[in-house]
């Protein structure tokens, strides 16, 4: 491919994840639940991730690649710890003694 068809296809993603971004919102902020919620900020999470590459891809910058595995493991994080309060509705437990 050229590099005029790669631009072109990189451009397309990024109008269309950034579309993605704010069906997302719309999720978060009209969800019936919380669970809703907590899925829409993670999409949301998952897309800011692809637009950082789609950015490295386009700008030839490395730098985004490593911000985009920082975000990844952050919302990683994040998800796992909203996921638990959730459920059990205490994110540190405490020993009984």
């Amino acid at each position: 491919m050229t590099d005029q068809t790669v631009t072109l296809v990189v451009d397309g993603a990024l109008v269309l994840v950034a579309g993605l971004c704010l069906l997302c919102g719309y999720r978060v902020i009209r969800g019936p639940t919380v669970p809703d919620r907590v899925v829409g900020l993670d999409t949301i999470a998952t897309n800011v991730i692809a637009i950082a590459m789609l950015f490295a891809l386009k700008t030839d910058r490395g730098l985004f690649v490593s911000s985009a595995i920082v975000l990844a493991i952050i919302g990683f994080l994040s998800t796992v710890t909203v996921a638990k309060y959730i459920t059990e509705g205490d994110i540190i437990t405490r020993r009984q003694q």
